[in-house]
């Protein structure tokens, strides 16, 4: 009876080391019955490796990138979760990797662990959340707790990701921040979403484009609106003008640009002006971007007075 009582704690133990990316701590290790003659054992034929204290890599040393953020949750006890950067570079929301490890546990633990930044608070419900398993704080509190570090730029890149996500759309930041007590970030986060200037673009290329018509003196566009069935870039609706920007991830494809030539004949049957400027135009020629724009601006509302950027200029 005893060997099948063992054998089927491996198997629960293995399921759950599988769930958690590789990695096991050592209470849970005794909760499955291996007790501390049995870890040692393990540690020393190479079964088990020591990752931080009370936490173990089973059968090989090297971690993935999820392993490594779930020993650094599980060592710093129960009710810890990933949080700040690296909760931000865990959802996708910011492109770089955090340079750091950043865990957030309960307000009453005191706990360090080397090579991780430990934040302590108390996290309601809501600001809970798991993604590949991993316990991680949810995206809206992720936005909230890396947005003092972020300048303008980034913090408005980091919420246009999210909402391109899925994650958490504008509106429903807006609704969150006016629900919760403030914190540092609160105020950056609300600041950034109530300015005028903020606007959803799904892309930096976008961005550019945008600050290039503001630098112009250009009327201000839509972003993101559908027209003709279409989700378009940039839309004058009182100008009848569509703009389209070519990244240079979605538009190399054949069957991508038959679907931008619908687009644009769509847009023309409907009796609209349809534009499309190519990442290299945008970032390295505003010049010509900005002359094309004008002429058909004056061509379509009458003369406007716009302000000239040199064609040596390149954004971003």
């Amino acid at each position: 009876m005893a060997p099948k009582i063992l054998q089927s704690q491996a198997a629960l133990l293995w399921r759950l080391v599988d769930r958690q990316h590789g990695v096991v701590t050592r209470s849970q290790l005794l909760e499955h019955g291996y007790g501390t003659e049995a870890i040692r054992h393990r540690l020393a034929s190479g079964r088990l490796h020591r990752v931080m204290p009370g936490v173990y890599a089973v059968g090989r040393p090297r971690l993935t990138t999820q392993g490594t953020l779930m020993a650094a949750v599980l060592g710093c006890g129960p009710g810890a979760v990933l949080s700040h950067g690296s909760a931000a570079a865990h959802w996708g929301i910011l492109g770089a990797p955090s340079p750091r490890l950043e865990v957030t546990v309960p307000a009453h633990v005191s706990r360090r662990r080397p090579g991780i930044v430990v934040h302590r608070r108390l996290l309601a419900d809501g600001e809970r959340a798991e993604r590949d398993g991993i316990p991680v704080t949810s995206p809206i509190c992720t936005l909230i707790d890396v947005a003092t570090r972020l300048g303008p730029a980034r913090l408005e890149a980091a919420i246009n990701e999210a909402d391109r996500l899925d994650l958490a759309d504008p509106e429903s930041l807006r609704a969150a921040l006016d629900a919760i007590s403030p914190r540092p970030g609160t105020g950056v986060l609300r600041d950034t979403l109530d300015r005028l200037t903020f606007t959803r673009t799904d892309s930096e290329l976008e961005r550019l484009f945008l600050r290039l018509v503001r630098r112009a003196g250009l009327p201000e566009p839509e972003t993101q609106s559908r027209v003709n069935g279409f989700r378009v870039d940039f839309y004058w609706r009182e100008l009848g003008l569509v703009v389209e920007t070519d990244g240079l991830r979605y538009h190399r494809t054949p069957a991508q640009q038959a679907r931008d030539r619908a687009r644009d004949q769509a847009h023309v049957a409907a009796g609209l002006t349809a534009l499309r400027f190519t990442h290299a135009q945008v970032r390295y020629e505003p010049g010509h971007v900005l002359q094309t724009l004008a002429l058909v601006v004056n061509r379509l509302d009458g003369p406007i007075s716009v302000t000239p950027v040199p064609s040596a200029v390149r954004f971003g």
